[in-house]
């Protein structure tokens, strides 16, 4: 599993029952966790001194509950700066865990002696685009909502990366790679984080079972005569490690590289275990 360990404005305290209690920054929030099957104790005492908690619904959906939060407050991770704010379905705007993948790849394009092109597809608030910048690289930024992209350069202002070398687009990713195709354009690397289902600007649906193979095969068309990293997310049950891997090494299998596949996850603080979040897969190319 890889970890992301490396945080200090941000930790799981705990989880159980279905939840996880964790601190963002100064403020303590709970929210709910699919992975969490187990009953243990809630003993921490902040289980119970909570700024936030968001309820989920048995009917779907869910809602928070706020006791003295701010709209919006700001956590670091190493260089970057993020604005958080509680929005839709539980989320802040940023999944911690992806800081394992941000380290990997911010040390091959800082390694690898040249510059590197890299595409960011289903990019969010930014995360990946932010730690890519900020490695060196040059950075194409990818999502269907005006306003993800809009926090992204927040986040991008708030780390010093306002005039780094990053295009902001709002567009649909596989119309967009299509359009890439014919304009001859390549990169050499390319992360995407695949929503399990979306729609993009035009009410295009997203289904991640039907739909990422066919992207991967196209994406596969983008990658420069050099390419460094192939980077894929999930955090659908279905595509577990062995399926990135195996869809990876089938559309890549022509390249000089290797591909592993792990699940991520966070340390506990509280019982030193690691919390499963999600899923990678990595293409490398082999070192000379």
């Amino acid at each position: 599993m890889w970890i992301a360990d490396g945080w200090k404005d941000y930790e799981v305290i705990d989880s159980s029952k279905g939840e996880k209690l964790e601190r963002w920054g100064n403020y303590i929030l709970v929210r709910p966790d699919p992975q969490v099957i187990w009953d243990t104790p809630k003993t921490d005492r902040r289980w119970r001194q909570l700024n936030g908690h968001y309820h989920r619904s048995k009917k779907g959906g869910g809602e928070w509950e706020f006791f003295d939060l701010p709209d919006q407050w700001q956590i670091s991770y190493k260089e970057l700066t993020f604005h958080l704010k509680p929005f839709s379905f539980k989320h802040t705007g940023l999944f911690p865990e992806q800081a394992a993948n941000w380290d990997w790849f911010s040390d091959k394009i800082r390694q690898s002696g040249r510059p590197i092109k890299v595409l960011n597809l289903f990019a969010y608030t930014g995360g990946a685009t932010l730690a890519a910048a900020n490695a060196g690289a040059q950075v194409t930024h990818v999502d269907a909502s005006k306003g993800m992209v809009g926090w992204a350069k927040e986040n991008a202002a708030a780390s010093g990366l306002a005039d780094a070398p990053i295009r902001w687009l709002v567009d649909d990713c596989v119309k967009f790679v299509e359009r890439e195709i014919r304009r001859g354009n390549h990169y050499d690397a390319i992360i995407m984080d695949p929503p399990s289902y979306g729609r993009g600007p035009k009410g295009e649906i997203w289904k991640i079972e039907d739909a990422i193979h066919p992207l991967v095969k196209l994406c596969r068309q983008l990658l420069s005569e050099q390419p460094l990293f192939f980077l894929i997310n999930s955090y659908t049950t279905g595509l577990a490690p062995a399926v990135l891997t195996y869809m990876l090494a089938t559309e890549l299998r022509d390249l000089d590289g290797h591909v592993c596949s792990e699940e991520i996850g966070l340390p506990v603080s509280s019982n030193g275990l690691v919390l499963p979040c999600g899923a990678s897969g990595r293409w490398e190319a082999n070192q000379n």
